[in-house]
């Protein structure tokens, strides 16, 4: 069955109206979000010492869920390098990214993909995506992984070795903020076998964007999910 690719339709000439089905009801539309004054999201310095990060993590994690991480030890040039893969792909022709096409009611999960499942509104979102798991090795398929650029898998295993610290770190700075020792949330979310997942979202430019979400209200289903902005806002928390 032909999936149809939200990047393919921004890119049709002269694209200036969404699809009924990526207009969004009016309380969810991003004309309609309104941010909260005198509210922002905890920031968390790594190069802070070890009591002041547990207690900072701890506080984060139970009345946001969320932070921005900073001095994390991840390069800018690392981060800069798996941007430009991700994008390089993306910027393939529409055939060769559907070598690497998913298929989600056969089980098959990794690979490039669209979300065109409608939700209780009949509303799909605005983005194509790339997954794949990074680790542990053993689950490791890397006959999915994009071929080109040449540089994908050598650049997503260094920033994977990176993400493995960062979250061991982070891990162990939230059980210690529980009271525990600190290896206990690691052990308990798979050990050296725990799995990383990558998934990298593509949002096409938008004719309407004050419409349509990339990605609509959810909550994650990993323990923990570490996110690459880009130089383009619209995170909503």
């Amino acid at each position: 069955m032909q999936i149809e690719r939200v990047q393919a339709i921004a890119s049709t000439a002269n694209f200036k109206q969404l699809p009924e089905k990526f207009i969004r009801p009016a309380h969810e539309r991003p004309e309609n979000t309104k941010p909260l004054e005198g509210m922002s999201v905890p920031v968390i310095s790594l190069s802070e010492s070890h009591d002041i990060l547990v207690k900072e993590i701890y506080n984060a994690c139970s009345e946001w869920g969320f932070f921005l991480l900073k001095d994390h030890g991840i390069s800018p040039g690392l981060i800069e390098k798996l941007q430009k893969v991700g994008m390089e792909f993306f910027n393939q022709p529409q055939e060769e990214k559907e070598k690497y096409a998913n298929d989600p009611s056969t089980g098959k999960f990794e690979g490039y993909g669209t979300k065109m499942t409608k939700n209780l509104d009949e509303k799909v979102e605005w983005i194509d995506y790339f997954f794949h798991l990074m680790s542990p090795p053993s689950k490791v398929n890397h006959q999915i992984w994009p071929q080109i650029p040449s540089s994908y898998r050598e650049v997503t295993e260094e920033y994977n070795k990176e993400l493995l610290k960062v979250t061991e770190t982070v891990l162990e700075l939230l059980s210690e903020g529980l009271g525990l020792e600190g290896k206990v949330l690691k052990s308990w979310v798979g050990g050296d076998a725990i799995e990383f997942e990558m998934k990298i979202n593509m949002y096409p430019p938008c004719p309407q964007p004050e419409l349509a979400l990339g990605v609509e209200p959810h909550t994650d289903m990993s323990a923990l999910t570490l996110l690459v902005p880009n130089d383009v806002p619209g995170l909503q928390v």
